[in-house]
């Protein structure tokens, strides 16, 4: 897996990320991405080599490795790695597919045009609801994850014997012994605590995002001129004039459409 070209695309989240977003980025790299690559290989890389069993049975401690580890460690966090940074690239893709329709309607109506969107990495309009499906899904990813870590080792205890019983091809029931169960118990902690740390932060984001929206509400329904008039478009283009910038245009400069109007997306 090449962490790099990850990273590479992750950090122009920053851009258009809010002080949570860009706390939580350095959270996911410096705790959880860089633990895992320089870590996890020397903690867990042994787990089923030194998997050792009372039993001479053939198959039987290949089949116990597998009932009490269902999924490998490194395996189970290099996935929630993937699934909680992947949603920030939805981000990205949209102020990039802002950027493309801003670089086509210049290309169509001339520099001298004005632009369709001041800033295409402002959170506003569909962008803004892209970033907060981003956050409501990592938070979701982070729990489902958790969930699955606590249930399929019954808890985020490592133990120091387990027991197979009833499991063919063991004849009774067989004692295995877990490798260095002291540091892998510590690593998990460690590992579900960064998890924590993340879900904290996107759970702040996403109430700052929601209670932002609202303040910019309110002074917008309380700015002097305020319209309740639809959004329209100006002749030579499709910029979107925004209710509360009509009540400042007079009466002869009023925006007539030459084309349909269009959300902001």
């Amino acid at each position: 897996m090449d962490w790099k070209t990850l990273q590479a695309l992750l950090s122009g989240v920053n851009k258009y990320s809010t002080a949570f977003g860009r706390i939580w980025l350095s959270v996911v790299f410096v705790f959880r991405v860089l633990v895992y690559v320089v870590a996890t290989e020397r903690v867990w890389g042994d787990e089923q080599k030194d998997f050792d069993c009372n039993t001479r049975q053939p198959g039987c401690t290949n089949v116990c490795y597998d009932e009490f580890f269902p999924i490998s460690n490194i395996r189970l966090w290099a996935l929630q790695l993937i699934f909680v940074t992947c949603p920030s690239l939805l981000v990205i893709l949209h102020v990039a597919y802002r950027e493309e329709r801003e670089r086509r309607h210049r290309q169509k109506h001339g520099e001298q045009c004005a632009r369709l969107y001041d800033n295409a990495g402002k959170k506003h309009g569909g962008l803004w609801w892209t970033y907060l499906f981003s956050l409501i899904f990592k938070l979701l990813i982070e729990f489902l994850f958790l969930y699955l870590l606590h249930t399929l080792w019954h808890g985020f205890s490592m133990p120091r014997l387990v027991q197979c019983a009833n499991v063919a091809p063991c004849p009774n029931v067989v004692d295995c012994y877990i490798a260095r169960p002291t540091e892998k118990k510590v690593f998990t902690y460690f590992m579900v605590g960064a998890s924590a740390v993340c879900i904290v932060l996107t759970i702040c984001e996403i109430c700052y995002l929601i209670f932002h929206r609202i303040l910019r509400g309110l002074h917008r329904n309380k700015a002097p001129g305020h319209s309740s008039l639809p959004a329209s478009t100006c002749r030579c283009h499709h910029k979107l004039v925004e209710p509360g910038e009509l009540g400042l245009l007079s009466r002869h400069d009023k925006p007539h459409a030459s084309a349909p109007n269009l959300t902001p997306i």
